[in-house]
């Protein structure tokens, strides 16, 4: 039996904080081990309890969000990170995939949709709000591609995974969907990081809509 998620979630108004663990409470698969009013109080959280998922604001005291993300994502790679905010701004959205953050929700979002991220989170998946994925569509379309001809050729098979990234599928999923080993997917989305110079799951995902490889 898979061990519980561990959470915990960073918001400088407490009452959302406290929203947030009665909506989880009840969902066995998550465990909320703590939270934090500010980035500096979340990042020494995130030290002493190594959560598998990170929940936080973009708008904090001290540290914000997006400053949290990437130093996470630098020092704690494996740990998913999810965005959970108020604005809705394309910059703002654009600077927490840069950051490397695993989704974006606005807290708007249906509590199925916060579970569903969660999960992919914890997988090293992605995940973004039915809002923003629409928002992120659209700023995609409306950016201008490279030249073709600066294109990296593509495998079928990576590019059947870099499909499958994009429809925010974990490395598990991917592995069940293609028949290969789990291991052999990981090293098929490093080449695709490699070939596409993402930095991030969302890097392949902005890679591919603009290219056509993947439409939304």
């Amino acid at each position: 039996m898979r061990e519980p998620i561990k959470i915990v979630i960073a918001d400088d108004h407490s009452l959302f904080r406290e929203g947030i663990q009665l909506v989880l409470k009840k969902e066995k698969s998550i465990e909320m081990i703590g939270e934090a009013a500010d980035g500096e109080a979340l990042l020494r959280l995130i030290d002493e309890t190594a959560p598998d998922v990170v929940i936080t604001d973009i708008d904090m005291p001290g540290k914000s969000g997006i400053e949290v993300t990437r130093i996470v994502k630098q020092q704690r790679p494996e740990t998913g990170v999810l965005a959970l905010t108020m604005f809705g701004e394309d910059h703002l959205l654009v600077d927490m995939m840069d950051a490397g953050a695993n989704g974006y929700l606005l807290k708007s979002s249906r509590k199925e949709e916060l579970l569903q991220a969660i999960q992919s989170a914890s997988d090293g998946g992605t995940y973004f709000c039915e809002q923003t994925s629409i928002q992120l569509s659209k700023m995609i379309a409306a950016s201008k591609a490279p030249k073709r001809e600066a294109q990296p050729e593509f495998s079928v098979i990576e590019l059947e995974v870099m499909r499958l990234i994009c429809e925010q599928q974990s490395n598990k999923d991917i592995s069940e969907v293609t028949q290969l080993a789990v291991k052999t997917v990981e090293k098929i989305r490093t080449k695709i990081f490699e070939k596409t110079g993402s930095l991030n799951l969302a890097g392949v995902v902005i890679y591919a809509i603009r290219h056509g490889y993947y439409k939304p």
